[in-house]
């Protein structure tokens, strides 16, 4: 188990799931534009919702991107993994609105799983993971970002704490 590599890999994924937290709360609502443009399937609720936004999109796939380079990885490799991240969080969102879950809910066991696996795996053969660390990185993660969601609630960055 490479855990440099498990680091890096951790802090790809906190980067690209916080940077919309924190575009949100430097931004306030400029840029804001929802992806799915507030549209509503035939269960009447929407698509992804509206806290899935352009604005968040882009400052993932640039801060990640930016943060791989810091990290000696290529560019390519940030922004692929924050495009990845992106989409997990992305196909989470649609099943919960389909589940009646709202915007921001929480759904304990099943949010975070999908925006980690799918970069992880997608992207395990380049960056070297094992099946372990793949395993290791998704528990790490679930459980650093239920803290630093509770932090970043705390210091009022965050609307509700998880």
């Amino acid at each position: 188990m490479n855990h440099l590599l498990i680091l890096q890999v951790l802090l790809l994924l906190i980067i690209a799931n916080g940077a919309p937290i924190l575009a949100r709360r430097v931004l306030k609502h400029r840029f804001y534009r929802p992806v799915d443009g507030g549209v509503c399937l035939a269960d009447g609720q929407p698509l992804f919702g509206p806290s899935k936004t352009w604005r968040g999109l882009w400052s993932s796939l640039s801060l990640t991107a930016l943060m791989a380079l810091l990290l000696g990885l290529p560019l390519w490799l940030g922004a692929g993994f924050a495009a990845l991240t992106m989409a997990g969080d992305l196909l989470t969102s649609f099943i919960k609105r389909r589940l009646g879950m709202q915007a921001s809910s929480m759904a304990l066991g099943f949010d975070y799983v999908l925006e980690s696996l799918l970069p992880v795996v997608a992207l395990a053969a380049t960056l070297g993971l094992s099946l372990l660390d793949i395993v290791v990185v998704i528990a790490l993660f679930m459980v650093l970002a239920l803290q630093l969601s509770r932090l970043l609630f705390w210091l009022g960055i965050r609307k509700r704490p998880y």
